[in-house]
């Protein structure tokens, strides 16, 4: 029974002529497998040369959500059907050639693909389970793709081989949107400041008055001695202005140093410093 193909949120007009060809597929699971790492990548253009069994269950039960790509897919009965209208064909091999043949990475690959995808059809050509492409069809392809995976382990399952390829195809193109709607999707975020975090990077100021504030503390509970300081807040300055803390991080750990003085002023009967004005708490 097939599964409801989940809502397509992305549709890029170009990708269409860029075609995943799989050829003479045994296990119909490998296809939905497939299906399903195409959709990540937003690719939808799928044809199958000869399939043992499709469709079927198991092809749509692996896919995942990807059943619009299978509902789609193009079934034909040789690899000429499938690529001679295309203006490039590119097809994955692990193995050397007799006769030297042009091979490429799968970033180089990406690459021909959108340069040759406005004139034509392209075709991304995967081989069977077992034993990949022939001589004869490998033959037919203007480039071979191969992926440098671990030269002691070097079989990929056929999903795996398609999400690595049409991986590097959505990378080309992401950064090809450099400065447009796309690019943020390739921008880290690891610090305050960066887009998409969640507060601002705490001024100096702030980061001193945490600094006075585990001074204080610190001498309160009898871990730091100002009379015989050594190192201990130079490697502790030197810690905070490395972390650069964002200012509701600054508030946490004022927070955390008042609770402390409350907690230890409540056991020894003294007074502490109430928290510092502003969001303090951890939520």
């Amino acid at each position: 029974m097939k599964k409801a193909a989940m809502p397509v949120t992305e549709h890029i007009p170009s990708w269409d002529n860029i075609r995943v060809v799989l050829v003479e597929t045994s296990h119909s699971g490998n296809i939905g497998a497939v299906a399903r790492a195409m959709k990540n990548m937003g690719f939808s253009n799928l044809w199958l040369v000869s399939p043992t069994s499709f469709p079927d269950e198991t092809s749509y039960a692996r896919s995942a959500g990807a059943a619009d790509v299978l509902d789609n897919a193009q079934v034909v009965a040789t690899l000429g059907e499938a690529i001679d209208d295309c203006v490039m064909v590119m097809g994955t091999s692990a193995r050397g050639r007799k006769v030297p043949w042009p091979v490429i990475p799968p970033p180089d690959a990406a690459y021909k693909a959108f340069e040759h995808a406005p004139h034509g059809p392209v075709a991304l050509v995967f081989g069977r389970e077992n034993h990949g492409l022939s001589n004869d069809e490998l033959q037919r392809c203007h480039f071979h793709i191969h992926i440098p995976s671990n030269q002691d382990y070097s079989s990929l399952n056929l999903a795996m081989a398609v999400q690595v390829v049409t991986y590097e195809l959505r990378m080309h193109y992401l950064r090809g949107l450099e400065g447009g709607d796309g690019s943020s999707q390739l921008t880290p975020m690891v610090a305050p400041g960066d887009p998409g975090w969640d507060s601002p990077l705490a001024p100096v100021r702030e980061v001193e008055g945490l600094f006075e504030h585990l001074e204080k503390v610190l001498v309160e509970i009898e871990f730091h001695r100002r009379d015989n300081p050594r190192q201990l807040m130079s490697r502790l300055r030197r810690l905070l202005q490395r972390a650069q803390p964002d200012q509701m991080e600054i508030n946490i750990l004022r927070g955390v140093l008042s609770a402390i003085q409350k907690s230890v002023g409540s056991r020894v009967g003294g007074k502490h410093s109430g928290p510092p004005p502003g969001d303090v708490g951890p939520g």
